[in-house]
């Protein structure tokens, strides 16, 4: 049998979604780069069970409100999955989230949505970091729900699929 590999994602609320999707778009049109949904990842590459996943995502999404964060900073990074991303601050909600569904990683989480991955052109990436960190800088994004996505580092981007989702508390 083979293991299914998942993620946990925070989802953006479906205005924001559109938003960012269009962001990630029209990156992906400039750069030729892989379309993905945008997302913040609260814990990815797990092999635990979806049912288990699922207990545990109605937990956290039943204690956290639908809640909305500023975009701290657009920046970059050579790291493929981090190519070039909003960054969040580490908010009361987000480490709650955090804390619940992943604390081992809670030392190393830097709340962020990616906006393009893989590599592109230094120069290039730098402009269109500033122009969109013109655009998207102290912006509030909404996260209204938590994901069961099936996605991981050696699934290809093509074929991730959210499989389940729980809103959180309104």
């Amino acid at each position: 049998m083979t293991v299914r590999i998942h993620s946990l994602w925070l989802m953006p609320a479906p205005a924001d979604e559109a938003i960012l999707a269009g962001i990630v778009g029209e990156l992906s049109g400039r750069f030729g780069t892989p379309l993905f949904a945008p997302h913040l990842t609260l814990q990815g590459d797990t092999e635990t069970t979806p049912a288990a996943l699922e207990r545990a995502i109605a937990a956290a999404a039943g204690a956290v409100e639908a809640f909305a964060e500023p975009v701290s900073v657009v920046e970059g990074s050579d790291a493929y999955f981090r190519s070039f991303y909003a960054r969040f601050a580490v908010s009361p909600a987000l480490a709650k989230l955090k804390q619940a569904l992943d604390p081992e990683g809670f030392a190393s989480f830097m709340p962020h949505v990616s906006l393009l991955y893989g590599p592109v052109e230094a120069n290039a990436k730098a402009a269109a970091i500033a122009e969109i960190n013109d655009r998207l800088a102290g912006r509030a994004v909404r996260f209204d729900r938590i994901g069961i996505v099936t996605s991981g580092q050696d699934v290809p981007i093509a074929d991730w699929r959210v499989v389940a989702s729980v809103a959180l508390r309104s």
